[in-house]
C-alpha cells in the first residue's frame, strides 16, 4: 500500500519529528491480564497516566490488538481501538490507526449520526496561529495535513482563502510569535474591501496558510471512505467505560458490551457524560457557549477572511453557503451541551453588530441569524491528549477550545501515540 496520511485509508506519510512517539511511561503494578471473555473491573475516579500493558514480544499480538477475528466487524464483540465520539476529531483518530497500521479493527461509536454534534457547527477556519508553543505546534503539523490532503483530493470541500490580520500597531511583536512562519505575517496597505477605515494606531497584515471547510461534509466524506475497515455505529451510546491490564469493556445501548484494546474518547463538548465524567474531570476542563453569527450578504469572488487580533475573533466569506461569517468570542462558560440553545439570542446579535461596526460597518445591518452551541477548553487553553486510567487503556483527546477543525489532525495523532505498540509514523512509511 501506498505510505500517505493525505490518501485515502493509506499509511502514514509525515515528518516522523512531528509527534514522535511517546517515551515508555511507567508500568503499573503487577498484575494478570484478563483473558478476553472475563468482565474488566470498572475504573472511576483514577487520576491521570499514560501507563502501559506488557510489551508484545516477537510471538505474541501487539499490545493494542484483540485476539478474537472480525473485531470491527458487523457482531463488533471486540475490536482493536474504539473511538467514543464520531466528529472530525473521531474519525480522524480512526484514520490514523489504521494508516499506522492497516490489519487493526476499529470500530466508531456516536449517539448521534457522524459529526452531528460541534462538528456540525463548526465555522471551520483553519489558520496558522497558536497562543502558545503546544497549540503553534499542533497548528503547524494540522496545516500540512491539510495542505496535503487538498492537493491529494481536491474535490473535498476544503477551500483556500487569503487572510488580512487587523491589530494595533503596538502589537506586531505578540503577532509575529502567535503566527506560525509558514504564514509570512507582512505588512500592508491594503485593506479588505469590506473594510473602509481601519481604527485609530491600527495596522494591517496580510498572511499565509489560511483555508476553511465545511466540516461537517468533509467529516461524512472521511468516514465513508474508511467504512470499508472501519466499523461505525450510529446512534449508539456509551453507558459504562471499564478498564484493566488486560483491556477495556464498553456497554452500550441496550446492554450490548464492547470489548477493546484501547478506547479514545473525543466527547467534544460531551465531557460529562456519566460514562466518563470521573475518569475526565481531573484534567479541568471546562464548556464554554460558541457563537457564530451570519451576515446575510454575500461575499464577492477573492473577499478574505479578516482576523480581528484584539477581540479574538473573524469574518468568513463562507462562499458555498452564499454569506459571511462573524465568529466571535462568547464568554458564556459553564454550560450542558444536552440543554443550549441553538438560536441566537438579542445579546449575540448586539455583540456581533457592535464588532462589525468598528469594522466593516456595511455588514452590521445585515447580521440577522447564525448559530450557537459549545466547546471544551483546557485549563490552560491547550488542547488534551491523555491516559485517563492507570493502565493507558482509556485515552482522552479533546478540549479544543472552539479550533477542533484547526487542531484535530495533530490532536489525533498524538492521541493514537498513546496506544503502545501500534507503529509509529515512521515505521508506517518504511
Amino acid at each position: 500500500m501506498t505510505t500517505d496520511r493525505a490518501g485515502s485509508c493509506r499509511p502514514l506519510s509525515t515528518d516522523p519529528e512531528a509527534h514522535p512517539a511517546p517515551t515508555a511511561p511507567p508500568q503499573p503494578p503487577a498484575g494478570p491480564s484478563l483473558p478476553a471473555d472475563t468482565a474488566v473491573p470498572a475504573v472511576t475516579g483514577m487520576p491521570s497516566g499514560s501507563a502501559t500493558g506488557p510489551a508484545a514480544g516477537p510471538t505474541t499480538a501487539p499490545a493494542y490488538r484483540t485476539t478474537a477475528p472480525h473485531a470491527g466487524g458487523p457482531t463488533g464483540a471486540r475490536t482493536d481501538v474504539a473511538v467514543v465520539g464520531a466528529g472530525i476529531l473521531g474519525v480522524l483518530v480512526a484514520r490514523e490507526v489504521l494508516a499506522r497500521d492497516p490489519a487493526a479493527t476499529v470500530t466508531v461509536l456516536d449517539r448521534d449520526m457522524i459529526g452531528s454534534g460541534a462538528t456540525r457547527r463548526s465555522a471551520g477556519l483553519h489558520f496558522p496561529r497558536g497562543a502558545n508553543d503546544a497549540v503553534r505546534a499542533l497548528a503547524a503539523e494540522s496545516e500540512r495535513f491539510y495542505a496535503d490532503l487538498h492537493t491529494a483530493r481536491p474535490d473535498l470541500p476544503i477551500h483556500p482563502v487569503d487572510m488580512t490580520v487587523l491589530a494595533p500597531e503596538s502589537a506586531e511583536e505578540a503577532l509575529r510569535e502567535a503566527y506560525l512562519p509558514e504564514a509570512k505575517l507582512r505588512w500592508t496597505a491594503e485593506l479588505p474591501p469590506c473594510v473602509p477605515v481601519l481604527p485609530k494606531d491600527f495596522g494591517a497584515w496580510e498572511g499565509d496558510g489560511c483555508q476553511h471547510a465545511d466540516v461537517h461534509a468533509l467529516t461524512q466524506f472521511l468516514a465513508a471512505e474508511l467504512r470499508p475497515a472501519v466499523s461505525f455505529r450510529e446512534g449508539v451510546a456509551v453507558e459504562t467505560a471499564a478498564a484493566g491490564p488486560g483491556g477495556t469493556r464498553l456497554t452500550l445501548t441496550g446492554g450490548a458490551t464492547l470489548d477493546a484494546g484501547h478506547v479514545v474518547i473525543a466527547p467534544g463538548p460531551w465531557t460529562g457524560e456519566p460514562a466518563w465524567r470521573e475518569l475526565v474531570a481531573p484534567l479541568g476542563t471546562r464548556i464554554k457557549k460558541v457563537v457564530a453569527l451570519h451576515v446575510d450578504t454575500a461575499p464577492a469572488p477573492g473577499d478574505r477572511a479578516v482576523v480581528l487580533h484584539e477581540e479574538d475573533a473573524f469574518l468568513l466569506p463562507v462562499h458555498h453557503r452564499g454569506h459571511w461569517l462573524l465568529s466571535y468570542t462568547c464568554r458564556e462558560w459553564d454550560v450542558d451541551p444536552a440543554t443550549v440553545d441553538p438560536a441566537v439570542t438579542a445579546g449575540h446579535l448586539r455583540e456581533g453588530r457592535a464588532l462589525l461596526t468598528r469594522y466593516a460597518p456595511a455588514l452590521a445591518a445585515h447580521c440577522r441569524s447564525g448559530r450557537v452551541f459549545c466547546d471544551a477548553y483546557g485549563p490552560d487553553g491547550t488542547p488534551l491528549a491523555t491516559a485517563l486510567d492507570p493502565y493507558g487503556r482509556l485515552v482522552f483527546a479533546g478540549a479544543a477550545g472552539g479550533s477542533g477543525y484547526r487542531l484535530a489532525p495533530a490532536l489525533a495523532a498524538r492521541a493514537v501515540d498513546l496506544i503502545p505498540s501500534l507503529p509509529s509514523p515512521r515505521k508506517a512509511t518504511t
